[in-house]
């Protein structure tokens, strides 16, 4: 742990979240090798601080170090930026010129956003990873490199080899040691440490008091889901020094800095790919009350063919009539329920009405989510005793989730 410390030091990483401790682990051990490593997590998590640790602790840590980001260079200059080109191979190549592979022979090459790579240029890197070969752009001449690649991407790199966006046989010539980074909202404390460390920082650049938090701002930073990640947070802290003038900053205040935060957050739907997209819980209830109304339907329908064809008794005519009126009312099938020859003399006198329900009353009672979300925290409150943790795990939440819902629904424990 001593050994993973001073490295966060060196390399400005913070944070003591367990699968951040592991990443660099990982990254260390695999630094004295020449296996190439696929960094994989989301925007704004520190990918490019890993590519330095494997490069400064391993034996090319005296060679070039040049990091590459794939997806700022305009598909048609990508080749000649990787592997050079030669005088005159395209319009406004007025000279020879080396490509980052060519530079950093006997050094390492970091492939930031190497999903962006278009196919072409991925035959050409799985030629480099696999032989150690390049051709420069305009050349036939077969040049030799010694690097080692390292690579990183913030999309599901699988998802891209489904959709034909990137080759099989690359990604698992790239992914021979897989790297994840954790996203920020999973590592808990971390995201305080770090707002504390970006406050002190532009206090000093902006020659200011640090700015703090109260209890119940640091509950909201630490709950935030935080969809931009450190980057983010950083954005957030340099405007909030900036432009508050009190140094304390309340959970009012910081709820203003924090547009993608949504007040009730219901536990997650699990989606599938074959499933359709909502936009809200709303829409989820209205397309089961649709197909509720669907089922219902096809009830009717399947009962008005069966008193059609005569399978059902006739008794069950006689002391249902009303019922059966009222199916060939909803369904508009009267004419030809009442031109069969079995149902001509029939009484379609209708039943009393009074144990049907209404059913727009049902839909309006069903659409109250947050009178129901606190009905079931309060339930789940009082089978666990008011044991929070546990009456997360019930409710499939965090207990920091719970927290803030007991909070903004002022629910009494």
């Amino acid at each position: 742990m001593k050994d993973i410390q001073s490295i966060k030091q060196r390399f400005g990483i913070i944070g003591n979240y367990p699968g951040l401790n592991r990443a660099i682990d990982i990254a260390v051990q695999v630094a004295p090798t020449d296996l190439s490593v696929l960094i994989t997590g989301e925007s704004g998590t520190g990918k490019e601080s890993f590519p330095q640790v494997i490069h400064s602790y391993s034996a090319r840590k005296h060679g070039p170090y040049i990091a590459v980001n794939c997806g700022a260079i305009p598909e048609g200059t990508i080749d000649s930026e990787l592997f050079g080109h030669e005088k005159g191979a395209f319009t406004g190549a007025t000279e020879s010129r080396k490509g980052y592979f060519e530079v950093a022979d006997g050094g390492t090459i970091f492939l930031d956003e190497v999903a962006e790579l278009p196919l072409s240029t991925q035959v050409r890197l799985l030629r480099v990873l696999e032989t150690g070969e390049f051709i420069r752009v305009g050349s036939s001449k077969v040049q030799k490199t010694n690097v080692r690649v390292i690579a990183a991407s913030n999309v599901d790199v699988s998802k891209a080899i489904e959709h034909d966006r990137f080759r099989e046989d690359l990604f698992y010539r790239l992914n021979t040691v897989p790297i994840k980074i954790p996203p920020l909202r999973e590592r808990g404390e971390d995201i305080f440490l770090l707002f504390r460390k970006f406050a002190v920082d532009f206090a000093e650049k902006y020659r200011m008091p640090s700015i703090r938090l109260s209890n119940e701002a640091k509950n909201l930073l630490i709950s935030y889901s935080w969809p931009g990640n450190v980057r983010q947070l950083k954005n957030i802290t340099e405007q909030i020094s900036i432009i508050e003038s009190e140094r304390e900053i309340s959970y009012e205040v910081l709820h203003t800095y924090l547009p993608d935060y949504t007040g009730v957050k219901l536990p997650a739907v699990i989606k599938r790919d074959d499933d359709k997209s909502f936009s809200s819980e709303r829409e989820i209830l209205y397309k089961i009350l649709f197909d509720m109304k669907s089922d219902m339907n096809d009830l009717k329908n399947l009962v008005l063919d069966l008193i059609k064809s005569g399978d059902i008794d006739l008794r069950f005519h006689e002391s249902n009539s009303g019922l059966i009126k009222n199916l060939i009312r909803d369904t508009g099938r009267s004419e030809a329920v009442v031109s069969s020859p079995d149902h001509q003399d029939m009484d379609f006198t209708p039943l009393p009405r009074t144990n049907i329900q209404d059913t727009e009353e049902v839909v309006e009672e069903s659409l109250s989510l947050t009178g129901k979300e606190i009905e079931m925290i309060k339930k789940a409150l009082e089978k666990y005793n008011g044991k929070r943790k546990l009456a997360a795990q019930e409710l499939g939440i965090s207990e920091r989730t719970l927290y803030r819902k007991i909070k903004e629904y002022e629910i009494e424990m």
